[in-house]
């Protein structure tokens, strides 16, 4: 069931004023104003208007110079004018000026008034969800023109890599030039892979519908434990984690698992190099229908004017190690499938802590 449509009449009557209002308030929210500067002010102050009637005949600025100075400000509001004195003239002004929706004649009629409000308000759903469709449309061409710079650039350079590789390779005899070449064409390869990886997973999420089966969060993060062992021991990196599981916790396994390792990866990425003590902390706690969870590090942390845009598409903060642009635009694609939210705290040259709550399905 729709809600109900808020109004603005203008009117520099007061006794017309009072009458509207008395006359619908019981079916429509209804703001009313007895000139065009408490009208400014009433729209400035509730952006949900959706209808907006005003007289003709107002002292210091006609209607329709009224409707037609709002439309930049306040596109969105239906125009209706209320006149008296219909004839053409005001009618070719306010085509061409105030973009009028309908005119209503005074004295206004009750039924007239609910038809003109009723088909306003049509109009003004239909053209919200045509604004929503354009800034989805907008939305998809520009990720569409990074997909091309970034499929240009980061599978190219790969394989411009290997291939370079391969022509050295051919120049050599000697098996340890040529396990030197290997060395680099497997760096190569991995960036590749990499790079193929996210994108699944950004497809995956976008495609993908959701299974929602029991998490045991002492056996997922035992598994991480594992996963990044072989990591931790060779970068001397220290690893804890904590569970506090109090209930039963449902959510999609893959989302989930696709959310910590990107975490997890860049916590263990962009440690400080020289840094004596290096720690990835991984926790969480579930209860009260919901599981908390924080993933911190001892890095290299975010820079201040960096942190707004982290999660959008191939955006890299630090060329300390390769990233593909992908890990946390999907750590936030996954998220709003899972109903999350994600909170970050870093402080550069420190470290930074992801904040995540997901509720339990």
């Amino acid at each position: 069931m729709h809600k109900s449509p808020e109004i603005l009449y203008i009117d520099d009557e007061a006794n017309n004023l009072i009458s509207f209002k008395a006359t619908f308030r019981y079916r429509y929210p209804i703001y009313t104003a007895i000139n065009t500067d408490e009208a400014r002010k009433i729209l400035q102050s509730n952006p949900n208007i959706q209808v907006i009637f005003c007289d003709q005949r107002m002292p210091g600025e006609t209607g329709i110079d009224f409707l037609n100075d709002i439309k930049r400000q306040f596109p969105r509001p239906v125009r209706i004018l209320l006149t008296a004195y219909a004839d053409m003239e005001t009618i070719v002004d306010a085509v061409n000026k105030g973009h009028i929706f309908r005119f209503v004649r005074k004295p206004w009629v009750e039924e007239e008034i609910i038809s003109s409000i009723e088909e306003a308000n049509k109009f003004y759903i239909a053209n919200s969800m045509l604004d929503i469709r354009n800034e989805e449309l907008q939305k998809a061409y520009d990720e569409l023109d990074k997909f091309a710079y970034s499929v240009s650039h980061d599978l190219r350079d790969p394989l411009t890599g290997v291939l370079s590789a391969i022509k050295l390779a051919l120049e050599y005899d000697s098996a340890e030039r040529i396990h030197e070449i290997l060395a680099l064409m497997e760096s190569s390869v991995l960036k590749l892979n990499s790079y193929i990886n996210s994108l699944h997973d950004y497809y995956l999420l976008k495609r993908g519908e959701l299974t929602f089966s029991e998490i045991d969060f002492e056996g997922l993060f035992a598994y991480f434990q594992d996963f990044y062992s072989i990591y931790t021991q060779s970068n001397n990196v220290e690893f804890r984690i904590r569970s506090h599981q109090k209930e039963e916790f449902k959510s999609d396994e893959t989302a989930l698992k696709l959310i910590l390792h990107n975490l997890l990866s860049n916590a263990f990425k962009y440690q400080k190099k020289d840094h004596v003590r290096k720690l990835v902390e991984l926790s969480v706690v579930v209860e009260r229908g919901k599981a908390l969870i924080q993933v911190s590090d001892t890095g290299i942390g975010i820079a201040a004017k960096d942190i707004e845009d982290i999660f959008k598409l191939f955006f890299r903060g630090s060329d300390q190690a390769e990233g593909t642009g992908f890990g946390l635009y999907n750590v936030k694609s996954a998220l709003i499938k899972l109903r999350g939210e994600i909170k970050v705290d870093s402080v550069e040259g420190e470290g930074t802590t992801f904040t995540v709550v997901i509720p339990n399905k």
